[in-house]
């Protein structure tokens, strides 16, 4: 990818490149909120590089290889504007449900070959586990990964969803550019121990479920093929006290003139300057829209005001299900 100087963008890391102020996420044009459009999802992708966007996200189990081979699609002849960003490690079942998570060095290394195949790329730019394997040292996941940049089919190391005692271990290993975390303002954990240790060591972070995944736009979860089903946060047990939570910042973002995808990506982005907010949008209309809140920054004063009204603990149930919120290392 080209290296020239990007007005308004974050550097990734100590050590990484720079990049757009915001970054596509492509996991839900796998089918993940239901049924989507490949030739939509390609327009989208091309959209968004032609708009100076550079880091596409992807995961190597995110519609079982379907998204990666969905991206790969999208690149050819783009392939030098953009940085691809890659997760590996999920462990889906015949069903598509989550069975586990698996990082021994030879299966990172394995994992690799088969996005690279899939991608139709010659290296992959940041390369991270999507959750930290409790049966395998960190040390041994990150020295793959370096084994993997050292041969040439690696740029750079990320890591997701880690707690502050990973990250460091990690980073003695390898410099880590970003770490891929969830953040709202309804979700706001890392705010507390993990932020302040990427600002000491250096290193950026890739922000997803900045809608907390379509609940601050008021997105309801669909039909069976909707994974929110199972999120507690979309029960029927929690749906009366979140929805008054949501009416409020969406009057908030109606008083601004603004969506509400557009307020929640403006909260992130007030929230520089290390944090590169993931847009996960699954067409053309929906990454314009988010695109248009670099046009609208909050300000100091905006931004109290609003965590006045929604303060961090105002959503009933947690991000993910209680097993899932077990596993992850960024919650211990």
């Amino acid at each position: 990818m080209s290296t020239t100087q990007i007005k308004g963008s974050t550097k990734l890391g100590a050590t990484g490149p720079e990049v757009f102020p915001i970054a596509l996420g492509c996991m839900a044009m796998s089918g993940i909120y239901g049924k989507t459009s490949d030739d939509e999802s390609i327009a989208t992708i091309h959209e968004a590089i032609d708009r100076g966007i550079n880091v596409i996200d992807t995961g190597d189990f995110y519609g079982m290889g379907h998204n990666e081979m969905l991206v790969g699609r999208a690149l050819r002849g783009r392939r030098d504007k953009v940085l691809v960003s890659v997760k590996f490690g999920g462990l889906l079942g015949p069903d598509r449900r989550f069975i586990g998570f698996d990082a021994r060095p030879q299966l990172v290394k394995a994992f690799a070959a088969y996005s690279l195949t899939r991608l139709g790329i010659d290296v992959i730019d940041i390369y991270r586990p999507a959750r930290v394997d409790p049966n395998v040292p960190i040390e041994e996941t990150i020295g793959a990964i370096a084994d993997l940049i050292k041969a040439g089919f690696v740029r750079h190391v990320g890591l997701s969803e880690v707690g502050v005692e990973t990250l460091r271990r990690a980073q003695a290993v390898h410099p880590v550019v970003d770490v891929q975390i969830e953040y709202s303002l309804i979700s706001r954990g890392p705010e507390q121990k993990i932020f302040p240790v990427l600002e000491e060591l250096g290193v950026s972070a890739t922000l997803y479920a900045i809608l907390s995944r379509g609940l601050l736009s008021g997105s309801k979860s669909g039909g069976s093929g909707d994974f929110r089903n199972l999120y507690p946060r979309f029960s029927p047990e929690h749906r009366v006290q979140n929805e008054a939570v949501v009416k409020r910042f969406s009057a908030f973002a109606e008083a601004r003139g603004q969506s509400a995808a557009q307020l929640a990506l403006a909260w992130v982005l007030a929230k520089q300057p290390r944090l590169v907010p993931l847009v996960g949008a699954r067409t053309r209309a929906q990454l314009l829209d988010s695109l248009a809140a670099l046009d609208r920054p909050l300000s100091g004063e905006e931004v109290q005001a609003l965590e006045a009204i929604v303060p961090a603990d105002a959503i009933f149930g947690s991000r993910y299900p209680t097993e899932h919120m077990a596993q992850l290392d960024s919650e211990t």
